[in-house]
């Protein structure tokens, strides 16, 4: 079984949705028997990176969450779900993450003024994913002109090691990381059709 992490921040229904399409048995809940019981763990998200650090802590899942990871169990963070795997966060103000992956989370906004990059932000839309490292299970499926959905205003830096697949954006952003048993993807998976599908295949197929 599955489970998707339910903190209050996430789209649930279209994840939920997209794993079942799948054929993927998976629950949305926010019980800690549930999800030790749990063979993989996603961790979605959508906001500002300090409010769902709030939630977490509220609902007492940060200790658990990190233990759970430390256990070898499959575990993928989305979004912002992705960011909340680094060790910090520079998203109004500064914020500690979960730590699983080593890196921070910074502004685009002002990376892009700093190096005079004419793009907007947040980045909205459709883009080509890049593979760096091919040894990683969740690209076994990528093709070289494969696109993904983004929506984001921040992005993962000095992870460099951990770094699966980027896209171009003025910068390199980093689409997916890797830290052993533990995951991330930039983009929404659930909304990126048959590419995004075959990845959350592939993590599901990560072997327990």
């Amino acid at each position: 079984m599955l489970a998707i992490i339910d903190y209050g921040v996430g789209n649930l229904f279209s994840l939920s949705r997209s794993l079942e399409h799948l054929g993927v048995n998976c629950q949305v809940t926010r019980s800690l028997t549930e999800l030790k019981a749990a063979d993989h763990i996603i961790l979605p998200g959508v906001g500002a990176f300090g409010d769902a650090r709030k939630k977490l802590e509220e609902l007492s899942l940060i200790e658990p969450i990190q233990a759970l990871a430390a256990s070898g169990k499959p575990f993928l963070g989305i979004c912002l779900g992705m960011q909340l795997l680094f060790d910090k966060s520079e998203e109004f103000g500064e914020h500690s993450g979960l730590g699983l992956i080593p890196g921070r989370i910074v502004s685009m906004r002002e990376t892009f003024d700093r190096e005079n990059i004419d793009l907007k932000v947040p980045q909205i839309g459709w883009n080509k994913l890049t593979v760096q490292n091919q040894h990683s299970p969740l690209v076994k499926s990528l093709g070289k002109n494969d696109f993904v959905y983004y929506v984001h205003s921040y992005y993962a830096t000095d992870c460099q090691k951990y770094l699966v697949a980027d896209s171009e954006y003025g910068i390199s952003i980093p689409g997916i990381v890797q830290n052993k048993n533990v995951f991330g993807t930039q983009f929404h998976p659930e909304k990126s059709g048959e590419v995004g599908l075959n990845i959350l295949k592939a993590f599901t197929e990560v072997p327990a």
